[in-house]
């Protein structure tokens, strides 16, 4: 299997090392505009590792190197996914992207037709959450007879929480404030509706040391599962974990206008208060530090006439020895899990989100190989 991964940022760096990790894997193209130099985890002086330095949106220059593997895993930014997906489909290749919106989701959607007449497969939305949560919450949902309610929760977290945000950045600092300021699909009475981001803060209890969370609204993780389940499920959403606090400090500064994208006058010059928050925030919020990634998934119904209520939990940490992020390996290596289902032939042609498509106890199974463990809670009846 030869694949093109885009992006030599953390995740898709995390993405070509498992990739690297796997067998079968004959050839890893890691693209990006500027590949002089790699993360140190990766393997430089392994042959089928093999830097390529690409602008993505020189079409040309993608489709020929579409043309030399078997699947495209995209790790870059959001807004590229779209054409990258319709190239992908007429170089005749599989492609995964990391996704996080809604609506480039639907466009890829349209797709389909062609995908399948191609033989290939499109897999938007399959990095964390979106991606690994949804799958969890499809194996939920297929495992009653009828659900009444579905709770997603996820939260890429620091081990060690600092003040005054607890928080540090694991990803893009651009991409949590997206989610902190956009309102989020839900399934309310069978019915889509939005809510606020950050709203209906509640509190979510995991074993020590990890201790109580607190879970609020963002935007994304649900993807097309508010579509998918409106009007067959009556309560369905999905909230972000954070120590508790975080939500009303972060709250109170986007209620200030300090995440606004609208630039101000200051002292004679035009200032987006977002450049502002980022440049500075972000520089205090990457902390570098040991992180961890906690999840769970909630399914409420019944089997054989019984109430039930079904739980599913991942909680893991980063890896040290390599220096490789809880949210890298939960997010990159997902996505090369992702990409070998496809290149294997283990999805179906066409454009699928990954709750619709990946077979989920050998997703969990190919999860359990590389140490992220899904694990069932007990039961509740």
């Amino acid at each position: 299997m030869r694949f093109l991964v885009l992006g030599r940022g953390a995740q898709g760096s995390a993405c070509a090392f498992d990739l690297l990790r796997s067998p079968g894997v004959t050839e890893v193209r890691l693209a990006d505009l500027d590949v002089s130099s790699l993360p140190s985890f990766l393997p430089t002086d392994d042959p089928r590792l093999i830097p390529v330095s690409v602008d993505v949106r020189d079409h040309e220059v993608m489709l020929r190197e579409m043309g030399k593997v078997d699947a495209v895993l995209s790790a870059i930014p959001y807004y590229f996914n779209g054409e990258l997906a319709a190239l992908a489909v007429q170089s005749g290749v599989h492609f995964a992207d990391l996704g996080g919106n809604t609506e480039i989701v639907f466009k890829q959607k349209e797709l389909d037709a062609a995908a399948k007449l191609k033989g290939v497969t499109v897999v938007p939305d399959t990095g964390l959450a979106p991606g690994m949560i949804n799958v969890l919450a499809e194996h939920g949902i297929r495992s009653m007879d009828t659900v009444d309610q579905v709770k997603l929760f996820v939260g890429g977290l620091p081990q060690h929480p600092e003040p005054p945000l607890n928080y540090q950045i694991v990803y893009s600092i651009e991409g949590v404030l997206d989610y902190y300021s956009t309102l989020s699909w839900v399934v309310r009475d069978g019915k889509r509706v939005q809510v606020e981001a950050l709203s209906e803060r509640e509190p979510v209890e995991f074993a020590a040391p990890i201790g109580t969370l607190e879970a609020f609204h963002t935007a994304g993780g649900l993807s097309t599962m508010a579509w998918r389940y409106e009007g067959k499920i009556p309560v369905m959403e999905y909230k972000t974990l954070r120590y508790p606090g975080h939500a009303r400090i972060m709250a109170a500064i986007r209620d200030l206008g300090l995440l606004g994208n609208d630039a101000v006058d200051v002292k004679g010059q035009q200032v987006v208060p977002r450049d502002v928050f980022v440049r500075v925030a972000g520089e205090q919020l990457r902390k570098g530090k040991p992180d961890l990634v906690a999840l769970r998934v909630v399914v409420r119904g019944t089997k054989n006439d019984v109430a039930s209520t079904r739980s599913w939990e991942v909680l893991d940490r980063s890896d040290t020895e390599h220096g490789i992020s809880a949210m890298m390996r939960t997010t990159g290596y997902t996505l090369s899990i992702c990409g070998q289902l496809q290149a294997s032939g283990a999805i179906a042609a066409g454009v699928h989100t990954p709750d619709e498509c990946i077979p989920a106890e050998r997703y969990f199974a190919m999860l359990g190989e590389r140490g992220v463990m899904v694990t069932e809670l007990a039961a509740t009846t």
